[in-house]
Parts: C-alpha cells; sequence; structure tokens
C-alpha cells in the first residue's frame, strides 16, 4: 500500500494494446526508486489523467511479474477515453492497490471455476496466472467465458494458449457470431452443459455484468456448488477508495474497502435487489 493512499504515483506508460474497439490495456513501469508493485489477485486501483480525474480499475496482470503494472480498461467515460489517448512514454498515476483478492488460498485442493462475461475476464485474469503456476495445488480448473461476438474476446492468444493445455478446459461463447465463428454461440451459461466438476469440491469466481452473474449463480447452484462456495467481484461507483466518501456503500458495506470480492452468500439479499 502506498505511504498516503490518496496521493497518485506517477508511473510511465510502456505498453498501449488495443484489444478490441472499445478496450484497451496499459502496461505501467514504477518511478525508478519505487519498490515493486505488489498486489492481490481481485484488488484494485485508482488510476488518474493528471487534469481529467481518475477511476477505479482491476489490476490485470501476472502477481509473479513484478516489473510491469497491467490494467485493462473500457473507454466508457471521461477519464477512460481520456486515458486510452495516453501513448508510450506518457505518465500516468496510481493509487493503489486496494480491496480484497479472490480467496485463492483457502481453495487450494479444490476444483475451481471460473466465469467470466466480456471485460469480466480481467479481473480473474490473475487467478489464472496463479492457479497455472501453482498448478498441483488445485482440482480441475474451469474457464467458462462469454462476449458479445468474436470481436469482444480478450486475450485471444492465451486463451488459445491455455486451450492447448491439458490441465485447463477453456470454453468459449459469443452472443453473435459471424461467418468465421465456429464456436458456441449462446449466453455464457449454455457452456456448463459442456464441462464437468465435482460441485461439492468446486469454489466458484464470477465477474461480469450483474444479470450475467445472477444467471450463472442460479446455474452453479442448480449444479450443487454451495452458496459459501460462490465469490464475485463487485463494480460500484468508487471514488475514494478508501471507504470516506460513501458513494461505494453496498449495504452495510462499502465496496472499495470490503470488496470488491464478496462471498455470494453473504450479499445474497443485496444482490437480488436489482434497484441496489
Amino acid at each position: 500500500m502506498l505511504a498516503d493512499p490518496m496521493l497518485p504515483t506517477p508511473y510511465r506508460v510502456t505498453r498501449v494494446i488495443r484489444d478490441t474497439h472499445d478496450v484497451f490495456t496499459l502496461e505501467c513501469a514504477p518511478p525508478s526508486a519505487s519498490p515493486a508493485f505488489a498486489f492481490a489477485p481481485g484488488q484494485f486501483n485508482m488510476l488518474y489523467h493528471f487534469g481529467v480525474g481518475e477511476v477505479p480499475v482491476s489490476v490485470s496482470g501476472d502477481p509473479g511479474r513484478a516489473e510491469a503494472l497491467i490494467h485493462t480498461i473500457r473507454a466508457v467515460g471521461t477519464v477512460t477515453n481520456a486515458l486510452q489517448r495516453v501513448r508510450r512514454g506518457d505518465a500516468i498515476g496510481v493509487r493503489g492497490p486496494f480491496g480484497n483478492g479472490w480467496p485463492l488460498a483457502s481453495t487450494k485442493g479444490d476444483d475451481v471455476v471460473l466465469v467470466a462475461g466480456g471485460i469480466g475476464l480481467a479481473p480473474l485474469r490473475p487467478v489464472l496466472y496463479r492457479l497455472l503456476a501453482e498448478r498441483e495445488h488445485y482440482g480441475k480448473i474451469v474457464l467458462l467465458y462469454g462476449t458479445r461476438s468474436p470481436a469482444d474476446i480478450l486475450y485471444a492468444r492465451e486463451l488459445e494458449h491455455w486451450r492447448a493445455r491439458f490441465d485447463i478446459d477453456v470454453q468459449l461463447s459469443v452472443d453473435r457470431a459471424d461467418a468465421n465463428w465456429r464456436g458456441n454461440v449462446g449466453v455464457v451459461t449454455t457452456l456448463f452443459e459442456r464441462v464437468k466438476f465435482d460441485p461439492l469440491n468446486t469454489t466458484a469466481f464470477v465477474c461480469g455484468p450483474e444479470v450475467m452473474m445472477r444467471f450463472a449463480i442460479v446455474e452453479l447452484e442448480r449444479r450443487g456448488v454451495a452458496d459459501e462456495r460462490i465469490y464475485l467481484s463487485m463494480e460500484r461507483n468508487m471514488k475514494c477508495a478508501v471507504g470516506l466518501c460513501g458513494r461505494c456503500q453496498y449495504g452495510p458495506s462499502f465496496v472499495c474497502r470490503h470488496g470488491p470480492v464478496f462471498r455470494h452468500d453473504a450479499v445474497r439479499r443485496l444482490f437480488s435487489a436489482r434497484e441496489v
């Protein structure tokens, strides 16, 4: 954690990757005098575009690769649109890391099912890095990933690399196919029928649009996964990241402090209320 959590540290942009028409990835390096950036999969940073503002973004890089800080961002507002215009060598401000992470330590020995929708794969990407780096400590690893179209698939080369392995089951689906798509067509929950896992010994991590997460939870519970073994990454309008402003209050919790990862049984009542 930074000495002053309200003070952004300037990081230098070392690489800009255009992932899709509205999603991009920034790779950044810390100031030379700063220590290597350490984070837990699932945590987020506040990224600051000087003169414009800041926005919360999950870290999407490899926790074992300390020399690069990586964020995958969708351009949907003033700050994110400004960030997509930065170039190599530019500086952005970084505050963090904030929040909790996915409970990887407590899932050792379990089958792990990851369900991602759209850019929801970005917060789960560090989980995949850790699971595969410590592959011998986990049972089956399943990734179910759905996007709007083939053109919206993130990390396509990595996905193909993971699919080529024999120790992880990667399934993809798109809502709308094009003439070149040969995979599954339909919402991400249609992929459950393609995979096998032990529901009594499974932990599930879910991240994506809330409507997608609701249906994924229904399918996981229908398959027999216990409510307390399902974890969600929640997105709310986080401004201060330290629980002072109250903008991200979620019932008795603040997403920036007590999340963004929540166990489903702890937020079931709130999560089922669409107005929250």
